[in-house]
């Protein structure tokens, strides 16, 4: 039985005259993203038809669904907007706080003790609100969700710019900051600029080595980490049809990973039996009834040209593995040019660690792959050569797998299977002997690999593929073997090859689990009580921002330029910090940290106008603050690329910058900087970057004249008294240049509340 099947028999009983009244404003054949679209306008039937990359639209989403990290802000927030009880079906995961060391069940229990007090608070926050609540351990939000929330033709938003991952079973889910939660939460319209579409026609159907994975690790070489920015990818065709639900997860899921909104498929028949395997037969017999409208109109997918803004071709039949990295997860090597690639460009050839899992993939059909290529160490012969890690998506998978001895099977390799969480990915690993940050090289079946990403250590070089490339790796111990080419030498002294990997879709008894790790709220959560203890230093209740003087900002000071690529992790890493994401005031503390200073090309480290001196990032924030003056950013291309995280746009507003101008952004940062009250600008000519200088005061021009579609003026004054000018761009619409006037989109909300 599904949750909330009321809500998914609501939207589908109106699902065919959402899409008809579409087809009619639009006046041609509809691809299946503009029937979801269409489908949850917050106005209800269509009467206009929007325009791609230009036109805001307001939207009313299915569900909301938070992790433990990103949720303690989100809630904190919505404890302001004055609701007795969230207005859709939403859910609290407790997976990112635990940290990967020895094995799942130690980890776990330490994460419990550690972590109390936050999962007490969200905990009691979930039952008060009327918010579902996975406890630690349950498994990784996405895989979770895929399991048990998502479904066809639905829309949803999370806290994780992984929500995406539901795109698999045919949602169009996206990735969003914890204020935009709120808004949906608090029964408002989330807002979203209507998207551009990206069509992958998919032919052929996968063989041997090659997976799902590979499909999306060679979309993303294609059009790199930025190509996807303000478009959802629709995946169709006869290759499409052919891999898995999970599969498609995995697609949709590193969709994050080249900037795209979302990424979606259509209903087919890998979906039903997802669903039906999945205990949702109820799910699967209502997405049969409107079958026809859960995927793009007749016509479409045969001339996608004429429907999509691109279009990309892959024949699965000839598609290649595929490792993506290092420190980037765009940089795609076909398997047969990657040992040239490790040896032209000098990456270490010594494989360390060889992780699978994360909620990129860590489904049974995943497991069982890669177990059929551990299976062949003991038969043949092998012994690893590499530490190697095993993170289960969720419980039900990991009860599944162990009852049909897949988890025994990496046991025997000398595999640590870790919990049910994000683990190494985000992070969350207490990684041995690497003191002194030396070089080296880890693979894993993650998402990113961004420098510093999984074990803090600069020179770690990650890079991305599938499970079962990384099995293979992990028994080879180099980076320059080929499983489809190369041999290994067995403990007999014998060459020996690999077989190719054998996967099972769904588990052949079923699934299964004792206890999958959900707590339902309470039917009346009034008399719950929610304390925060001020003398906290992980949990802290919020102080609203302060709204707009009214006047355009004069003598702002530089806190950074930042130089090339400026991620979330950047900006505020995860890791250790992922202690304080329910306090703002220590979390600050890591701001910017990440990011290279270009005037000096070290990180932390940048000048204090008040001493002359060279300090961390957060410390000349803080002078700054506390003697009144504003601070602005100045970063790259596609700042704030990677994780959804608010604190990234929170934690610079609450030390006192006003304003983040860069080249260009990436969607999801863009949005939670409008949302904090911030200044999200970019350069109308990206020269005008070099013109900043270390001292300069900066102004920020129009601001008392601030619309849609208006540049505005920056105004530097050197050091040796000399101005210059140049424009501006800005994206913002007449909404939500109010909630820059009110300091916040929840201060507006409040004030609109108290009306």
């Amino acid at each position: 039985m599904a949750f909330d099947l009321d809500m998914i028999q609501g939207l589908y009983a109106q699902f065919a005259q959402r899409v008809e009244a579409a087809r009619k404003v639009v006046g041609r054949p509809l691809t299946y993203t503009e029937k979801i679209l269409y489908a949850h306008l917050y106005e209800g039937a269509a009467s206009t038809a929007y325009e791609r990359a230009k036109s805001y639209v307001d939207f009313r989403v299915d569900r909301v669904a938070m992790q433990d990290a990103t949720a303690q802000m989100a809630l904190l927030q919505f404890m302001q907007a004055g609701k007795a009880r969230v207005d859709l079906p939403s859910t609290v995961h407790c997976d990112h706080l635990i940290q990967a060391e020895v094995g799942a069940v130690a980890d776990l229990n330490r994460a419990v003790t550690e972590n109390h007090e936050v999962y007490a608070f969200l905990e009691s926050v979930s039952k008060k609100y009327g918010i579902g609540f996975w406890k630690a351990g349950a498994g990784i939000i996405h895989q979770v969700v895929l399991e048990n929330y998502a479904f066809p033709g639905g829309m949803m938003i999370g806290t994780d710019s992984h929500t995406v991952n539901a795109g698999g079973l045919g949602m169009v889910a996206i990735g969003v900051g914890g204020a935009d939660a709120v808004d949906a939460m608090a029964g408002m319209a989330w807002e979203l600029k209507w998207p551009k579409l990206i069509g992958v026609r998919l032919t052929g159907k996968l063989n041997g080595w090659a997976s799902a994975k590979d499909v999306i690790l060679k979309v993303a070489g294609i059009l790199t980490v930025k190509g996807g920015t303000g478009a959802i990818v629709e995946y169709f065709g006869p290759g499409a049809e052919s891999l898995s639900c999970t599969g498609k997860g995995t697609i949709c899921n590193m969709g994050a990973e080249i900037g795209a909104t979302t990424s979606t498929f259509a209903y087919d028949a890998s979906m039903e039996r997802y669903l039906r395997a999945t205990d949702r037969n109820d799910v699967a017999d209502l997405a049969n009834g409107i079958r026809q409208h859960l995927t793009a109109d007749p016509g479409v997918y045969e001339n996608p040209g004429q429907y999509f803004d691109e279009v990309i071709d892959i024949n699965l039949s000839e598609l290649e593995p595929h490792i993506n990295g290092p420190f980037t997860p765009d940089l795609a090597w076909p398997l047969s040019k990657f040992a040239q690639a490790v040896k032209d460009n000098g990456y270490p050839q010594k494989l360390e660690v060889g992780l699978i899992g994360s909620c990129t993939n860590s489904s049974y059909e995943d497991l069982t792959r890669a177990a059929s290529v551990a299976a062949q160490a003991k038969t043949k012969k092998l012994k690893v050569k590499a530490e190697f890690t095993v993170t289960p998506g969720s419980e039900q998978v990991r009860y599944t797998a162990e009852r049909d001895g897949l988890l025994d099977t990496f046991n025997e390799i000398g595999g640590v299977v870790l919990a049910n969480a994000c683990g190494p990915c985000i992070g969350q690993w207490k990684r041995h002997n690497i003191e002194g940050n030396p070089k080296n090289s880890i693979i894993t079946s993650f998402n990113r690999n961004f420098a510093k990403r999984t074990d803090g250590n600069p020179n770690t070089h990650g890079f991305v593929a599938s499970p079962e490339i990384v099995t293979a790796f992990t028994l080879a111990g180099d980076l320059t073997f080929n499983p489809m080419t190369d041999t290994l030498l067995n403990e007999q002294g014998q060459a020996v090859k690999l077989d190719e990997p054998q996967g099972i879709e769904l588990p052949p008894r079923g699934f299964d689990v004792k206890d999958a790790g959900y707590q339902a709220p309470a039917a009346d959560g009034s008399s719950v009580k929610i304390d925060v203890d001020p003398a906290s230093t992980r949990l802290q209740l919020l102080s609203p921002f302060k709204a707009w003087e009214g006047t355009d900002l004069t003598g702002l000071r530089l806190l950074i330029k930042a130089k090339g690529k400026c991620t979330t992790d950047h900006i505020s890493m995860a890791g250790p910090w992922l202690t304080y994401r329910g306090h703002l005031d220590n979390i600050a503390n890591n701001t910017l940290t990440g990011a290279t200073n270009a005037f000096n090309d070290k990180t932390d480290s940048v000048k204090n106008p008040l001493t002359g001196e060279y300090q961390s990032v957060p410390v000349v924030a803080r002078a700054l603050k506390a003697s009144g003056i504003g601070t602005i950013v100045i970063g790259d291309e596609n700042y704030g690329e990677g994780s959804s995280r608010e604190h990234a746009a929170m934690q610079p507003r609450h030390l006192g910058v006003r304003a983040v101008l860069v080249k260009s952004f990436a969607r999801i940062h863009e949005t939670n900087l409008k949302k904090q009250g911030m200044l999200g600008l970019t350069f109308a000519n990206p020269a005008d970057y070099d013109k900043i200088q270390e001292d300069d005061a900066i102004d920020i021009l129009g601001l008392t004249s601030f619309a849609p579609g208006k540049q505005l003026t920056i105004r530097l004054t050197h050091n040796d008294g000399s101005q210059e000018e140049f424009p501006v761009n800005h994206t913002y619409n007449a909404q939500q240049i109010e909630w820059f006037k009110a300091g916040s989109a929840l201060n507006l909300i409040k004030s609109q509340a108290g009306k």
